[in-house]
């Protein structure tokens, strides 16, 4: 048991490192951000799909499931590519640090949909994020719009987190991946139709921008997700909280190996960054102790 356990936990760094990785092939990858996150998300609706075949399972929803699925699919394509136009428009370190601070919008969206009070913490760490950023700002403000397009994927990223823990109590998660990803490439289609993007150069990609796509639809999406739910089933959310805040800061090291001195900032990023994150840790940190603590007054009745 002991043995499955480290397996998963070691399997969870993985999961994590390669979503850290995602921000660094967006980097690589030459092609707008839309293009972009449409291939990503049709190669990754094709490799699900192969999955689905592979394990037989059923692809059929039921009709009232439909909408909700259309609008968090469109919700996340928005959140790809507001996401990958910050790291082309700044860097990979200021994209990730500000994209952390979707907890805080979590927080601050969670009540709407379950129905409680915001908590005087939650206003005390949202304030602290805000002075983090703050201090980026001061000092780096030559990436002013790539915080500001991070922002924008930093809240719907939380909106989409909060849908998903609405959703996943009643539909499968491969199941939901799978629809929201195949709504989302059919709501970025229909925009590129619209705005006429759609030309030959528009698939006319280099062999290194279609491997790096490979890699970032099968491996950081798909399989991430896969993976991602079985480990769930055997670690404690307070083990996976932990683990997934790392994602940001092994991404940062790797962007500065990979791409040098383009990832060097001013000391004082560090320091707003350190704030961000450990705000987002200690916020993970309280809300786990206190679900601990509410299962333990409700095993003791």
């Amino acid at each position: 048991m002991q043995e499955n356990k480290l397996k998963n936990y070691l399997l969870l760094h993985f999961i994590v490192f390669i979503w850290g990785f995602t921000a660094i092939l967006g980097a690589l990858i030459t092609i707008d951000a839309i293009p972009l996150v449409w291939y990503r998300m049709l190669l990754a609706v094709v490799f699900i799909a192969i999955y689905f075949l592979f394990k037989k399972k059923s692809f059929e929803i039921e009709k009232k499931a439909i909408f909700k699925f259309i609008i968090s699919g469109i919700i996340i394509a928005v959140h790809w590519i507001t996401f990958f136009k910050a790291i082309k428009v700044s860097n990979v370190s200021v994209a990730l640090v500000t994209m952390s601070t979707g907890a805080f919008f979590a927080s601050l969206i969670e009540p709407l949909f379950f129905k409680r009070k915001i908590q005087a913490i939650e206003i005390l760490l949202g304030l602290m994020v805000i002075g983090g950023l703050y201090i980026i700002f001061n000092f780096e403000s030559q990436y002013t719009l790539g915080i500001v397009y991070a922002l924008i994927s930093a809240f719907l990223s939380a909106l989409f987190s909060v849908l998903n823990g609405v959703y996943v109590k009643k539909y499968e998660a491969t199941v939901i991946s799978f629809y929201q990803l195949l709504f989302g490439v059919l709501g970025v289609t229909l925009f590129l139709l619209f705005t006429n993007q759609f030309s030959v150069t528009f698939f006319k990609l280099s062999m290194s921008d279609w491997f790096y796509l490979s890699v970032l639809s099968s491996i950081c999406t798909a399989y991430a997700f896969i993976a991602s739910v079985k480990v769930m089933r055997y670690l404690t959310p307070y083990t996976v909280m932990l683990t997934i805040n790392l994602e940001p800061i092994y991404a940062i090291i790797l962007a500065l190996i990979i791409f040098g001195e383009k990832e060097q900032m001013n000391p004082e990023f560090y320091y707003g960054a350190c704030i961000v994150l450990f705000v987002v840790l200690l916020n993970g940190l309280i809300k786990n102790s206190a679900s601990i603590r509410k299962k333990i007054r409700t095993k003791k009745r």
